[in-house]
């Protein structure tokens, strides 16, 4: 099987980002975004993934945090259809459910080919520290946009945003190990109908 690693660099006038990632790694990882919480997240989506993901970032964080959570989320998505290649053999669909005390959340995955993103949270607080809960939204979308899957995310309840933001990162991790990993009754067979993604 080839390797499956990517590295992509995004420079714009916001942000100057560079993502590297193996997607049949170890959950390793390495980040310089400036922004701890994300780091905390994308943690999360490296290790219960089972992904190495090296991250580098520098933005316009003296307005806000959007622009770099959100190309961060473009980049990594970038770098997944980059890894992913034509995608044969895949499972291509995953999902997963995970606690995280009063926090559940599922998150479903196709790696269609057709951006899509359907997330549901009524999060308890509109911040966690210094991070804007909303820029999760942000992070996904960007992510759905270049990756080029369909994601839903549901948070079926939770009082702690922290909490609520954690379980959402970690199902991702996991329902995108699963939707990644290579398929043995389906080696060098595209899974879909019409014969590409």
């Amino acid at each position: 099987m080839a390797e499956r690693k990517a590295t992509v660099k995004r420079d714009t006038l916001e942000t100057q980002i560079s993502v590297e990632v193996n997607i049949d790694g170890t959950g390793q990882v390495n980040f310089a975004t400036g922004i701890p919480f994300l780091e905390h997240m994308l943690d999360q989506i490296a290790r219960h993934g089972l992904i190495d993901i090296t991250v580098t970032a520098e933005g316009d964080t003296h307005i806000d945090d959007h622009h770099t959570v959100e190309d961060v989320g473009i980049t990594l998505g970038q770098a997944f259809q980059q890894a992913l290649g034509d995608k044969k053999g895949i499972r291509r669909y995953g999902h997963a459910y995970v606690p995280l005390d009063e926090a559940l959340s599922r998150v479903v995955v196709d790696f269609s080919g057709r951006p899509g993103l359907e997330m549901f949270v009524d999060f308890a607080r509109a911040r966690v520290g210094d991070f804007d809960v909303d820029l999760s939204y942000e992070f996904f979308q960007g992510f759905v946009n270049h990756a080029g899957v369909t994601l839903h995310i549901d948070n079926l309840r939770g009082h702690n945003a922290h909490h609520q933001i954690e379980t959402i990162f970690k199902a991702f991790g996991r329902a995108v190990r699963m939707a990644v990993e290579m398929d043995p009754r389906m080696a060098g067979v595209m899974p879909s109908t019409k014969g590409t993604l």
